[in-house]
């Protein structure tokens, strides 16, 4: 396209190009282009508008989505739009509320009576729920505290009501109203509050303030972590190579995407069959190699199983156009190849662990599809291959919310730890997020950190690409269930892999339910045992054997075995008290051949020598 000039009455001037691409490159040409009376908008060709559009519009959208923390507000209007809309033409549901408010109202008022009468105390009229650990101090009894948080129960219980059960709405769009209203609830529930939250009074009273004072501490050093990408306070005491992830190893094999690593023998034979372990890449590895006492590879290793492990790199914006395909080939077939070569003619049991696990699921199905059977049997731990019901993440996850997180990825080339932290802790913000808050800044106290807690702060970057495959492909689109999932341009499926499943799941787990992960028993055709235990995503796989309080229940169902729907095996699944990993150990050593010599650690003869002592290089790196 010919570059246009304009003209000035104060002489010539030299022509500045205002062809769209010379607009972007110099945004000060858009202000002399429009006074300028000779431009013509007619010479710009529709792929030039059609590249000025997409660029305004993930400007724009990646823009807000810093500000919102990644979600979109066309995303929540519309939801909200739905739910006012068929609100306003249910008269029996606006007479149910009407109806439901006053009864509240009159609840309330006779607790207010009842109080006055008894001297400030009161039978409650509505408890907590159990989960809801606000108001269990004795302190929240006397008044006016106690009519602050009965007020604010009932009100709670009241909009619980008013955001569900109403016809014509969108199961997805009541779910994301309710939890928005939640939120709401939370933010201003009477304990966020110093004139209203009695137990942060006594504090003030006992401490002097003092207590407010270390809280601002705590805050400016929580701040200044933050301004400066630090870990929060407490997390230095647990370093990877140092006091967390200690068993001894070596890594023996690097690419621009993993470290492998295989650890030492600690038993003078082993199992023939190696295990493979393939975590997660959105936090690092060791959540399964924490402080010696709770190290799922050391157990492994202490049990007479040769483990190696995948340590993923943590992504930066050069990485942004890795996809998920290039995760698995990279990641778990790169690995297995490794340990192929390290353990020759053996079959491996391959284990997966939350995303991990749904790779591992990918990488198990196309080599099934493929003739390749170098699997013993697939482990998978809190692992989803069905995300049909995956829980309040998937209040996140729809056309509108997607687009507008792929626009913040695109202009980052990847999805920070921050942003994907902040959506964990909204799913349970009263817990990770409000009652941290009180305890930090009003009670001026700090919760020490445990060894999962410094793990869960010491987060990992998704790239653009990946992020974006597995957001729309499996969470959006669930192609992975339903057989449109594509490896090397075939689909695969479930169905093909034949050897035994091992699946987890854990009862309170917000990330994976338990419930979704129980779905593997309809998409896979051979033997399944699965296992339900305690905890939650992390803390019920993280189930060492000398904890107490645990408990869990097992059942196999075989390949010519009948489906059971989750409550009815819930019903007749035996239960066991303890840790679940001794079960895990019978059901391996089942599936394993008579005891061996352990094996080198690398081959170095095939180009896997010992490169460096575990826990790697990139475990290391922010």
């Amino acid at each position: 396209m010919p570059a246009r000039t304009s003209s000035t009455s104060k002489g010539s001037r030299k022509s500045q190009p205002t062809t769209l691409p010379a607009l972007m490159a110099n945004p000060t040409i858009v202000s002399d282009s429009i006074s300028a009376p000779t431009v013509s908008l007619e010479s710009w060709d529709d792929a030039e508008l059609h590249q000025l559009r997409d660029a305004l519009d993930h400007t724009t959208h990646a823009g807000l989505a810093r500000l919102t923390a990644g979600l979109s507000p066309a995303a929540i209007v519309d939801a909200f739009m739905d739910w006012t809309a068929h609100l306003a033409i249910s008269p029996g549901k606006q007479v149910e509320l009407a109806t439901r408010g006053a009864r509240k109202w009159a609840r309330l008022m006779q607790f207010a009576s009842r109080c006055a009468i008894d001297g400030g105390t009161g039978e409650p009229c509505i408890e907590p729920l159990p989960q809801d650990r606000r108001f269990m101090e004795k302190e929240w009894r006397r008044w006016p505290f106690n009519l602050f948080q009965q007020s604010f129960l009932l009100q709670q219980q009241w909009w619980d009501n008013a955001t569900t059960d109403i016809d014509g709405v969108t199961k997805q769009h009541q779910a994301v109203v309710e939890f928005i209203m939640r939120q709401i609830l939370d933010m201003a529930s009477p304990s966020n509050f110093i004139a209203t939250n009695p137990v942060v009074q006594r504090r003030i009273l006992e401490t002097g303030g003092q207590n407010l004072v270390q809280g601002l501490r705590n805050f400016l050093d929580d701040w200044e972590r933050i301004v400066r990408s630090k870990p929060p306070a407490g997390a230095e005491t647990f370093q990877p190579g140092c006091d967390v992830a200690v068993t001894p190893g070596k890594v023996i094999y690097h690419n621009s995407l993993i470290e492998l690593i295989q650890y030492n023998p600690t038993t003078e034979k082993v199992r023939p069959e190696p295990i493979l372990i393939v975590p997660a890449w959105i936090m690092k590895y060791y959540i399964l190699d924490l402080s010696p006492e709770n190290s799922l590879v050391r157990y492994l290793t202490d049990q007479g199983f040769t483990v190696f492990i995948i340590s993923w790199k943590n992504p930066s914006a050069e990485d942004r156009d890795l996809g998920l395909d290039d995760y698995r080939k990279l990641g778990v077939m790169a690995a297995l190849d490794t340990v192929n070569a390290v353990v020759p003619d053996q079959k491996v049991h391959a284990v997966g662990y939350c995303l991990g696990g749904t790779l591992l699921s990918i990488a198990a199905a196309a080599m099934a599809r493929d003739g390749d059977k170098r699997l013993a049997t697939l482990s998978l731990l809190a692992a989803q291959a069905d995300f049909r019901e995956a829980g309040e993440l998937t209040l996140f996850i729809n056309e509108s919310q997607l687009h507008f997180l792929e626009d913040l990825m695109r202009s980052q080339g990847y999805l920070d730890t921050r942003q994907m932290a902040g959506a964990f802790q909204l799913l349970r913000s009263n817990d990770l997020i409000w009652s941290r808050l009180i305890r930090h800044y009003l009670m001026g106290e700090r919760t020490p950190l445990n060894d999962i807690m410094a793990w869960n702060a010491d987060a990992t970057r998704m790239p653009y690409r990946m992020h974006a495959d597995y957001l729309r492909q499996l969470f959006l689109n669930n192609d992975l269930a339903e057989g449109r999932f594509q490896v090397d341009g075939r689909p695969i499926a479930i169905s093909d892999i034949r050897v035994p499943i091992f699946a987890v799941g854990t009862e309170r787990d917000h990330v994976a339910p338990w419930r979704s992960t129980f779905k593997i028993h309809l998409l896979a055709d051979t033997d399944v045992t699965f296992l339900l235990t305690t905890g939650g995503h992390n803390a019920g796989i993280v189930a060492d054997p000398n904890r107490t309080g645990g408990h869990f229940q097992v059942l196999t169902r075989s390949a010519v075995g009948h489906y059971l729907d989750p409550d009815t095996w819930v019903k007749i699944a035996p239960r066991f008290e303890g840790s679940w990993w001794p079960e895990w150990i019978r059901w391996l050593d089942s599936h394993s051949g008579e005891l061996t010599d352990p094996p080198m650690l690398g081959a170095p003869a095939l180009g896997y020598p010992a490169l460096c002592d575990a826990p790697g290089t990139y475990v290391l790196k922010a």
